[in-house]
């Protein structure tokens, strides 16, 4: 088991730990590189910059994708530690030191349940911490420096918030334990699909969305298999119940597109043809308890 120590703006830390969000964005704005140090469901914590050199707080790690910043920002809004999307850009601009593009790419550290210490309670660095670091440093949870900073984060959260989890579901956390956020679920969804829309097979990213099967509203979480990766007009239509997903992955379209709107040839034409896009991993496909929920209370014949 192992944890990150990450480094971060004060600015980013502020504005976070004062509104104390279910999910955050920790990006790095470069157009290249990942992050493949953590599994779902490891620490990663937050290190201010020097000479600020003190722990803050941390989070659990989910997903690690490379996004445009406009969907970084429309999965994450302020939960990317910035005030608006003009703020980022300009944040990514002074990290490269030069003009960015209409919509560059960055990484995406997705990380959930976060917390924050309050300042009498931040930890020190530990003091083999590297004067060159520039981006973090991984630790052997179980041992050493890194075996103390978890006995640090424990001892500050206490026993009923924090705890070595010895079995791990899918994500590497237990679903009653930590939580996938809005912005999370979106980006789960995206990757499963492989960036292209389930009904249609169109891979435009920006026209892309992820839908929830079973409404959060009605008690439907956020979990990849209750949610399909559609094109926005095929959404908007999911959401009415004017098309539908059988259990058995057909495409279902309601005759009420034709009798209130004379029109839908495009989509009829779609009618019982098997989903296009499926995630490659069973566990991430939709399930069918949740499209028998969407065809029986949403779905108009």
């Amino acid at each position: 088991m192992k944890l990150f120590v990450g480094i971060t703006d004060k600015s980013w830390f502020d504005q976070l730990s004062s509104v104390g969000p279910d999910e955050v964005n920790f990006w790095k704005p470069g157009e290249s590189g990942s992050f493949g140090v953590l599994q779902p469901g490891e620490l990663f914590l937050f290190k201010l910059h020097s000479p600020l050199n003190y722990i803050v707080g941390g989070a659990y790690f989910l997903r690690f994708s490379r996004l445009p910043v406009s969907l970084a920002w429309e999965a994450f809004g302020t939960k990317n530690g910035v005030r608006s999307l003009g703020d980022f850009r300009e944040r990514i601009a002074k990290y490269r030191k030069e003009p960015i593009g209409l919509d560059p790419s960055i990484g995406n550290i997705i990380l959930t349940e976060p917390f924050w210490f309050s300042q009498d309670a931040w930890i020190p660095a530990p003091s083999d911490w590297p004067k060159s670091t520039v981006q973090g440093k991984s630790y052997d949870a179980l041992e050493g420096r890194g075996f103390e900073l978890l006995a640090s984060v424990r001892e500050r959260l206490g026993a009923n918030r924090f705890e070595i989890l010895e079995s791990k579901t899918r994500y590497g956390v237990t679903e009653s334990r930590y939580r996938i956020g809005q912005g999370g679920f979106r980006v789960l969804v995206t990757d499963a699909y492989q960036r292209r829309c389930a009904i249609t097979g169109e891979s435009t990213l920006p026209v892309l969305e992820a839908a929830h099967i079973r409404p959060y509203a009605a008690e439907g979480p956020h979990e990849v298999s209750n949610g399909i990766l559609m094109r926005s007009d095929m959404h908007t239509l999911f959401d009415r119940g004017l098309i539908g997903v059988s259990p058995d992955y057909k495409i279902l379209v309601s005759s009420q597109i034709g009798e209130q709107y004379n029109n839908g040839k495009r989509y009829y034409d779609l009618e019982n043809q098997s989903l296009r896009q499926l995630p490659t991993d069973t566990f991430d496909q939709p399930d069918q308890d949740y499209l028998a929920w969407h065809q029986e209370y949403v779905f108009v014949p």
